[in-house]
């Protein structure tokens, strides 16, 4: 678009400026495809996607996953699923430790089978190499598409010059080679995708899980984009046309002898009650309601109505249909953090530590749980708490050290102790887990000035102070 006035003669620059975007873009790709953040710093790097952190639900991708990958010959590699706070329907690898996918793949996916069967899809791109390969194919049209673009921009000058119409030959020399190196990439893009469609029919033999839930899922996507597909040149797809890739997944999955296997009974309670959970915390009242009706008394439903009732509504009836569920299953981890995690955000935090103790020690001290117990012992301003606190804190992170949240905990309970150079190197800590260097080193830096020399704690203050963006990756 051109603003009203501008003259013909800037508005001819308009398409090379288009085609310089593009090299850049390309440019930007091939960055943009390599180690993702850490999860609790992936946050800033996915704006508007913030990451969903749930002991419930990543154990259940966990359970999803697991087997798939030690299929693929990845087990040891202590790949990560990452869920993300966006509705549309995605799932996507960046590196080799982490599966991202949307919360809208969880909420449209009916069974988990068609969950695994994402699962195992991304697992054959991570598994055939396809994210250094595409790399590779990147940096390959960069460099073609610098050349084009520098030689038709010079076509274009010459032309410009002479006053002719060689600017319009420099111009197609710019904007041919643009097109061309595109279908290029995007057809290599569709050979990956089949390739890795291919793998995942692979893994869920080698699972002995049924490879029709991935086959449904993708006719759904099918029909739902078959209209839009009518008038859009098949070759400028990322991925290959939906009809023509179900058929030629379907053929091979029927072949599968794992096609009419069924998800065990307890397994699908288990996907129903995460859809419930993303439901009642991520919708509104109203859409959660027509969702999930007061004539439901399934005990997915009655989750999904208690979590909009303590975020919406009244506490005092939440935490009555949270009784209701612990009455149900009081066995249940989930039901007693829920409750808990409702009474602290009421601001009754003292009456929130009993149920969250509860949920700790039903799941081996998750360590998300145990953050949000240390937060309930915090907020009760009993110094008495402090210690048990610590405890709590430095085990969870310890075995999850992406939850920036523990660390500011951690920084309270040290405070409430008097212990000002851990409380400083815990906020330190805090800060480089979410990304925030400049203030990571600030607090470091005083760490270090009130911790014994040579300490571990002294060290960990240090590597802070000394660390360089280049060197934080995925995972360290």
């Amino acid at each position: 678009m051109t603003s009203k006035g501008t003259p013909i003669s800037r508005r001819r620059g308009a398409p090379a400026a288009r085609a310089l975007a593009m090299a850049t873009a390309v440019a930007v790709a091939l960055t943009s495809v390599g180690p993702a953040a850490p999860p609790a710093r992936a946050q800033s790097a996915t704006r508007g996607m913030p990451i969903i952190r749930d002991t419930e639900i990543e154990q259940l991708m966990r359970d999803y996953a697991t087997p798939i990958l030690r299929a693929a010959g990845l087990a040891k590699q202590n790949v990560k699923v990452v869920v993300l706070n966006n509705r549309s329907f995605n799932a996507f690898v960046m590196d080799g430790r982490h599966i991202f996918v949307h919360a809208g793949a969880l909420f449209d996916a009916k069974t988990p089978n068609e969950v695994i069967g994402v699962f195992a899809h991304e697992t054959g791109h991570m598994a055939g190499g396809h994210l250094q390969r595409l790399r590779e194919q990147l940096a390959s049209a960069q460099t073609a598409s610098i050349i084009a673009l520098l030689a038709g921009i010079g076509a274009l000058a010459a032309g410009a010059r002479a006053g002719g119409g060689g600017g319009d030959v420099g111009m197609a020399a710019i904007m041919a080679p643009q097109s061309a190196i595109q279908r290029s990439l995007l057809a290599y893009v569709r050979t990956q995708e089949d390739q890795a469609d291919h793998a995942g029919l692979k893994f869920l033999n080698a699972t002995h899980q049924s490879p029709r839930g991935m086959v449904d899922l993708f006719k759904r996507l099918a029909s739902e984009n078959l209209f839009a597909s009518k008038y859009v040149d098949p070759y400028l797809q990322s991925h290959p046309m939906p009809t023509d890739r179900v058929a030629a997944l379907e053929t091979q999955a029927k072949a599968s002898p794992y096609w009419d296997r069924k998800d065990p009974p307890e397994l699908q309670m288990r996907h129903d009650m995460m859809r419930a959970k993303l439901s009642g915390f991520l919708e509104n009242p109203g859409t959660v309601a027509r969702r999930y009706p007061l004539s439901d008394t399934s005990l997915p439903a009655r989750y999904a109505r208690a979590i909009s009732a303590y975020r919406h509504s009244d506490l005092r009836q939440a935490i009555a249909m949270i009784d209701g569920l612990i009455s149900a299953q009081p066995g249940n981890p989930y039901f007693h953090e829920l409750k808990g995690q409702a009474l602290l955000e009421g601001g009754r935090p003292a009456e929130a530590v009993a149920p969250l103790r509860q949920a700790s020690q039903m799941s081996h001290h998750a360590p998300l749980i145990d953050v949000m117990l240390a937060q309930a012992l915090n907020a009760t301003s009993n110094k008495a708490y402090a210690e048990e606190a610590v405890g709590l804190l430095r085990n969870a992170v310890s075995r999850d050290p992406d939850v920036p949240s523990a660390y500011t905990q951690l920084a309270m309970a040290y405070g409430r102790k008097g212990d000002l150079a851990n409380a400083d190197l815990a906020s330190a800590q805090a800060a480089f887990t979410s990304g925030d260097l400049v203030t990571a080193r600030q607090l470091a830096t005083r760490a270090k000035t009130r911790l014994p020399v040579g300490s571990p704690a002294w060290v960990r203050a240090d590597d802070i102070v000394n660390v360089k963006p280049a060197n934080i990756r995925a995972g360290n």
